[in-house]
């Protein structure tokens, strides 16, 4: 194609999750069809019929949105028709959190739907374990604090106390997530109620403190049960939760450190990492528009990264394929803007 659109393509991550996702796209998509057919009925049944409830517990929620995920982006590709070279490919891949198994799957590090299911899975009964006391109840808590990212962090260093608590999640300038202990995310949603402070605490229906120190025990199984498991070099840029940079800078430093490191071994250091350090989507997004990228599609459920990416970068096009709608606009506008270049 003459004219090229340097895009980017960013998966959900956990939370994203909603009743009925995915089934208008299985049903016009033969693509995410197929897609949907090779998780299974277990997981079509959770994306398709499960209520909020069963769908709120991690070891439902991560492999039905990972597989939502997957099936969005196939839906997408299909109706550009990328595989035939109408459209160009994307220029970088992005998730969020769990979004970023997506993202090693699409880019071919991950070379398999069934792999990447296989894995999600053992990672979400990990965060399950780890997110859990023994009599049941919940170790961690999170919380998102809306204003200014300064402002944020003082107030986690006012209620951290003895505890667990700090900023996991760098989401826009206006949107810092904690997590930790239930009693100090519990502390810093009181303390913010003070609006003195500026912070506003809005508290998030999740099983557990993801991407904080409490996630430990999380990144330690993680990295016995990545020995069942090898990868290799994404086709694609890969934008990294932990640093906010790419795979291929992330990968250079590794190699500085250890001559032999290769792609198996340094994604297995990235998705260990990423279990238990903050997200920093707004480097990633900042990242995305220094190098270039003009428009950003979402794709799984909901469009949360779309609206952070307005918030971060509002001269980048942000776009999202959830259904069948929302697929049909994207195209048309991609193709609109292809056109225009």
């Amino acid at each position: 194609m003459k004219n090229q659109l340097k895009y980017a393509v960013v998966f959900a991550g956990q939370g994203a999750q909603k009743p009925g996702m995915g089934k208008s796209l299985y049903e016009i998509s033969p693509a995410a069809r197929a897609v949907f057919d090779r998780a299974g009925e277990e997981i079509k049944y959770d994306c398709f019929e499960a209520d909020a409830e069963r769908l709120r517990q991690t070891e439902v929620t991560q492999p039905a949105v990972y597989t939502m995920d997957m099936a969005a982006f196939a839906a997408l590709m299909e109706s550009l028709g990328v595989d035939e070279r109408k459209f160009p490919e994307p220029s970088a891949v992005t998730g969020f959190s769990l979004g970023e198994y997506a993202a090693f799957t699409a880019s071919g590090a991950i070379d398999s739907l069934t792999k990447g299911l296989d894995l999600v899975k053992k990672r979400s009964l990990l965060m399950k374990e780890a997110g859990t006391n023994p009599d049941g109840s919940r170790r961690g808590a999170m919380a998102a604090g809306m204003g200014e990212k300064d402002a944020v962090l003082a107030l986690v260093d006012k209620a951290r106390g003895e505890n667990i608590l700090e900023a996991v999640n760098f989401n826009s300038p206006q949107q810092t997530v904690v997590a930790g202990e239930v009693v100090a995310v519990e502390r810093f949603a009181g303390l913010a109620a003070d609006r003195s402070f500026g912070v506003k605490a809005i508290p998030l229906s999740v099983s557990g403190a993801f991407h904080s120190p409490l996630m430990r025990q999380a990144a330690e199984g993680l990295s016995e049960a990545l020995k069942e498991f090898s990868f290799g070099e994404p086709k694609y840029t890969v934008y990294l939760n932990s640093t906010g940079g790419t795979y291929e800078e992330y990968r250079t430093e590794e190699k500085a450190k250890e001559a032999a490191a290769d792609a198996n071994s340094v994604i297995k250091s990235i998705m260990v990492r990423q279990i238990q350090n903050p997200v920093e989507w707004l480097k990633t997004t900042q990242a995305m528009k220094e190098a270039g990228i003009e428009t950003v599609i979402e794709v799984g459920p909901g469009k949360t990264l779309t609206g952070l990416v307005k918030k971060t970068a509002p001269d980048i096009t942000a776009l999202h394929v959830e259904d069948k709608e929302s697929l049909e606009e994207t195209v048309s506008r991609l193709i609109s803007l292809t056109v225009d270049k």
